[in-house]
């Protein structure tokens, strides 16, 4: 603005003298310009009034001899008194800033910085204070670096501890596995059910194949094991489900025996005349996705996708119960390990609680903390129930009070059928992406199994099941990469416990 002034009043100032004088309305027309841009400057007023400030240099002024126009003068006098009240705002910024720089020195004194009082200006201070700013800034950031860093460094130093190692891999299935299952008497052996319509049993030690059930005619969906006896529950794809004997020595120096295998053929012959030791059980009529024994071993349920659940009694085969309600098929079942309670999964989003420890009442509890498919709902040794959904979640349930859940554990990917451990109480978490992934019973996450192209699961992660009973390896996966693994699982109780 003060460039643009002086300017201005430099081509006034060299008119020349013989230059005619402008008209009436020229000089008006002149004059409203010249205060137009003269009101569109900054300037900043003070106390002090217009004529006070420029009444007297302008009346000696004008007392002088001149041979400028007289309009021009008075442009040219008015040009001149702007220049004056714009230096005179600046001296009065100046002194603002001086202060405010005293001021900043008291404070920054302690810290040994100050700022030049000389450098008067405005562009030195905020050169300045930018500095400061961006001192405390990188500061600030390099504090929260720092602290971030201690608590990841922390987590890392404390999760390492966890051991999750392949021990052992099972194939030899020609389709994708649905279940595992562990017995719960000696010799401890791993059972699968696959797709390729048999049922094996392996050598947890050697992860050879002992026997193999081909007693189906459709995808083998389940397999659980008696509680005393050797005795095995299979469910398939062909609307039934069978209980079979087996028998089987360890350690045993050849994988699968022909004989084993004949013997198991001959099982399936004579179950469609009911003798041998298979008994079918032939209630549903769609698919039977799962299957377990209630406690003492003298029942079992099956669940089907004819949105059903049956209880049967084994001796006689005889159909006991039909739990009726879901809306959709069912996708999972379980029994309780000490009470008569069982826990049904539909793909209607919720799993329902079945109560036949009162033989004359049979209560049901319906429960819809799921927006999707549950994939499995399992029991605790205490009193909760796990459920698992194609929601991405697991929610952990209080049976004395499952209006809401106590720990919800939410993930990046489907969650097919949880286990939990019973020693531990660790939920191992099978997913459509090929991970698992093991969690407290609060939500916390312990650890997630390595997976590489060498080892882990190279397609969907269907089932889990723990061992607990072999220290060697305590964790076992199928999936339909036609393969279970076994994994030793270490987590230490201070790591259970943070």
């Amino acid at each position: 603005g003060i460039r643009s002034l002086l300017k201005v009043a430099s081509e006034l100032t060299s008119v020349h003298p013989r230059m005619p004088v402008e008209g009436g309305s020229s000089a008006a027309a002149r004059q409203a310009k010249q205060k137009r841009k003269s009101h569109s400057l900054s300037i900043r007023r003070t106390n002090s009034t217009e004529q006070d400030r420029t009444g007297l240099p302008r009346d000696l002024l004008e007392g002088q001899e001149s041979k400028l126009p007289q309009p021009l003068r008075n442009n040219l006098l008015d040009l001149f008194g702007q220049i004056e009240r714009e230096f005179e705002t600046l001296y009065i910024e100046n002194l603002e800033l001086r202060r405010e720089i005293d001021t900043l020195n008291e404070r920054l004194a302690a810290d040994g910085q100050t700022v030049d009082g000389g450098d008067l200006s405005r562009g030195a201070l905020k050169t300045k204070a930018s500095h400061s700013t961006s001192q405390l800034s990188q500061k600030l950031k390099t504090t929260y670096k720092a602290s971030t860093s201690k608590i990841v460094s922390s987590f890392k130093a404390t999760t390492s501890r966890a051991v999750c190692q392949l021990v052992k891999e099972y194939v030899g299935h020609r389709d994708g596995i649905w279940d595992l299952g562990i017995t719960r008497i000696h010799p401890v052996v791993l059972g699968t059910a696959s797709a390729d319509h048999s049922a094996m049993l392996w050598s947890i030690e050697t992860g050879k194949c002992l026997l193999k059930y081909v007693g189906h005619a459709g995808s083998v969906n389940s397999i659980k094991f008696h509680p005393t006896e050797q005795m095995a529950l299979t469910a398939s794809g062909d609307q039934t489900a069978h209980i079979w004997r087996y028998m089987v020595q360890l350690p045993t120096p050849q994988p699968v025996a022909d004989i084993s295998f004949e013997y198991f053929v001959q099982f399936f012959e004579f179950s469609d005349k009911d003798e041998g030791d298979v008994t079918t059980l032939k209630s549903h009529q769609g698919v039977v996705i799962a299957a377990d024994w209630l406690v003492g071993g003298k029942q079992v349920v099956t669940a089907s996708w004819d949105r059903t659940a049956n209880l049967y009694d084994v001796e006689t085969s005889d159909l006991v119960h039909t739990l009726t309600g879901h809306d959709q098929e069912l996708t999972h079942c379980c029994t309780h390990p000490t009470q008569r309670l069982v826990v049904t999964s539909s793909r209607d989003t919720t799993f329902r609680l079945w109560d036949f420890r009162d033989p004359s009442i049979h209560s049901v509890n319906v429960f819809q903390g799921h927006t999707d498919t549950v994939t499995s709902a399992v029991f605790t040794v205490a009193d909760n129930v796990v459920s698992g959904s194609d929601d991405r979640t697991v929610k952990v349930w209080d049976l004395k009070n499952m209006r809401s859940p106590i720990a919800t554990i939410r993930t990046d990917s489907a969650v097919n059928r949880i286990s939990v451990s019973v020693s531990q109480r660790i939920i191992a978490l099978p997913h459509d992406n090929r991970q698992v992934r093991l969690f407290d019973m609060t939500g916390v996450r312990l650890a997630r199994l390595p997976r590489t192209n060498r080892q882990g699961h190279r397609r969907m992660v269907c089932c889990s099941v723990w061992c607990e009973d072999n220290p060697t390896c305590n964790l076992f996966t199928c999936g339909f990469d036609r393969q279970a693994i076994g994994w030793n699982i270490n987590i230490p109780a201070l790591l259970q416990e943070k």
